[in-house]
């Protein structure tokens, strides 16, 4: 309910009139019956042709006035429930973009899919059901008693007395499914992570022949969902039983003692249709209640899950709500002393690291796998706390800036480069949307992607499919890396980045490169020796500490981690440096 109130209150104004065009058309209802048995009655009454004439009239007025209240009462509803659902969504949206690595390791991104799509629709539906058939049950039950007991008494005690019957029995099953949809849920973020691990993992299924066992965890997911929703739907079963066999019970006593009440004087004809009609309109409206209500728990779930979402705190969040002018400074970024440990881990990942980033020169890191290479560009953009000591901008502390600000200073370019659907021209623009074409042109010369570019049919317009799964590795980083030089900041961070290119190729960029970021720096995340031995300085990582510092012949004297790293390159890489 929480949720609920915080979204729909900008739409108070329009959620009342919802409900007012709702009760409109249940009192509409409710009068029909009234005036069809004041119709009988008058007939079998000799009461004149005007009379029913007159009652014909106010039939059809009200009708229409129920029409109109159930046309745009559903409109409203449709409206108000798309637009509290969309913020619903929004505000989904946005808070993932706010939660860090380890906080999603916390949901699951599957989960977060889940919740953001499956659980808020779940929400919607559920929410125009409560508007259109719950909210409308306790004025019906009133209305609808009152006159029943207006007319007979004892007719009266009956409706209440089988109302009361399945409202209790619908509480109960209420209580035994709310677990079940609880699981329901749990087994819903399931299925979607073993399938999206199916579909982006496709190729590595089929090059180790294991679709069939992957068929098979798939299909038991599948089984688990199955077997909790046949539960849930044999209590749906028997509670619609249940109401259907209550409404005809109550027709069937109302027709036995009509007889008798009609001889005696205290019926009419047309009364026994009003108390049919009473009945069969309170019973109606409480079976597609009970019907929904018993969704309840399974919406609620939904509920919770969206709101663990939202009141989340974030692993990292922003200390300042404003930036102020940064100076230029000739350390672009420096480590001071930076150690930093995973929420996770027992031991720290990066131990006391203390370098710097020089505006005009090409900083380099190096280290075997799992040395915390990667680790440090996520430091950088703030993906992740320091544990100790500090990281600066420009000589400020990155904490003291928000993360907007940050990044608008970085080039980051990652080692699985990632294209969006689209065109080319449209990733290339990702960091800066006023780029021109001939800035894409050149940033594409630089990033040694313009021969491949320009002989594709279309050029910068050319197809780009999710993933840039229609281009070689080779070609997404070298456009992934374009499109930071588009960008144009202080600070590049090539995280691996050359990786999927030919030595002749990575040698080519990287002279392009040079002339292009002298007034910037660089920050070259490596493997191979090729890619960072003309840096300017070279940070060897050995076990998340530095092994040693300075140039490529300087460590080659004074560092046996970067001397074994040398000697392990093969000796084309040489070939192509010279």
């Amino acid at each position: 309910m929480k949720l609920m109130t915080q979204f729909i209150k900008p739409y108070r104004k329009l959620l009342i009139f919802t409900i007012l065009l709702i009760f409109l058309d249940v009192i509409g209802a409710l009068y029909i019956p009234t005036l069809v048995a004041e119709m009988l009655n008058q007939g079998t009454s000799g009461s004149t042709m005007n009379n029913l004439y007159m009652t014909g009239i106010q039939i059809v007025i009200a009708s229409l006035v129920s029409g109109v209240g159930a046309i745009l009462g559903g409109y409203t509803c449709a409206v108000l429930s798309s637009k509290v659902c969309k913020d619903i969504r929004d505000a989904l949206y946005q808070k993932s973009l706010k939660l860090s690595v380890y906080d999603f390791k916390q949901f699951g991104t599957a989960s977060i899919t889940t919740r953001t799509i499956s659980d808020v629709t779940n929400i919607q539906t559920a929410f125009i059901s409560v508007i259109q058939m719950v909210l409308p049950v306790p004025a019906i039950f009133i209305i609808a008693i009152i006159l029943t007991f207006h007319l007979d008494t004892m007719a009266g005690t009956i409706l209440l007395i089988v109302l009361a019957i399945v409202i209790l029995v619908a509480i109960c099953i209420m209580k035994m499914t709310s677990p079940l949809f609880k699981k329901l849920q749990k087994l819903l973020d399931r299925m979607s992570t073993v399938i999206l691990e199916n579909l982006t993992c496709v190729r590595v299924i089929r090059a180790f022949n294991k679709q069939q066992d992957e068929q098979n965890r798939l299909d038991r997911s599948f089984e688990d969902y199955a077997g909790t929703s046949i539960k849930t739907n044999q209590m749906f079963a028997n509670l619609d039983g249940l109401s259907f066999f209550s409404i005809n019970i109550f027709i069937i006593i109302i027709y036995w003692i009509s007889g008798g009440r009609i001889s005696n004087g205290y019926f009419q004809i047309g009364d026994i249709t009003a108390l049919i009609e009473y009945a069969m309109l309170a019973l109606f409206y409480l079976m597609m209640a009970q019907m929904i209500i018993l969704t309840l728990p399974r919406a609620l779930e939904c509920c919770n899950r969206v709101q663990a979402v939202l009141e989340h705190t974030p692993e990292i969040v922003d200390l300042v709500t404003t930036d102020t002018q940064d100076e230029a400074s000739e350390d672009v970024l420096t480590f001071d002393h930076v150690s930093f440990r995973y929420a996770d881990a027992q031991e720290d990942t990066l131990h006391d690291l203390d370098f710097s980033c020089k505006r005009g020169q090409t900083t380099a890191i190096i280290g075997g796998t799992g040395s915390g290479k990667s680790t440090v560009a996520s430091l950088i953009l703030r993906f992740h706390n320091v544990t100790q000591g500090s990281l600066r901008l420009n000589g400020k502390d990155i904490r003291d800036m928000t993360q907007h600000h940050l990044r608008e200073h970085i080039s980051y370019v990652q080692q699985q480069a990632w294209l969006f659907s689209g065109s080319i021209a449209d990733n290339l623009r990702y960091g800066n949307a006023d780029a021109s074409d001939e800035e894409l042109q050149h940033a594409l010369e630089v990033a040694q992607a313009s021969d491949f570019v320009s002989s594709l049919p279309e050029g910068l317009n050319s197809f780009v499919a999710q993933g840039g799964t229609n281009f070689s590795g080779g070609q997404k980083q070298r456009l992934s890396i374009a499109r930071a030089l588009v960008k144009k900041p202080e600070l590049y961070i090539f995280d691996d980045s050359f990786s999927a290119l030919d030595f002749k190729t990575d040698a080519a960029l990287r002279k392009a490169l040079a002339k292009e970021t002298q007034d910037v720096a660089v920050l070259i995340i490596a493997q191979r020796v090729s890619t960072i031995r003309h840096a300017d300085r070279i940070v060897v990582l050995n076990e998340g500490k530095i092994a040693g510092k300075g140039t490529h012949d300087e460590l080659m004297e004074s560092c046996s981690v970067y001397r074994e790293i040398v000697n392990s390159q093969t000796k084309k890489e040489d070939e192509y440096e010279q």
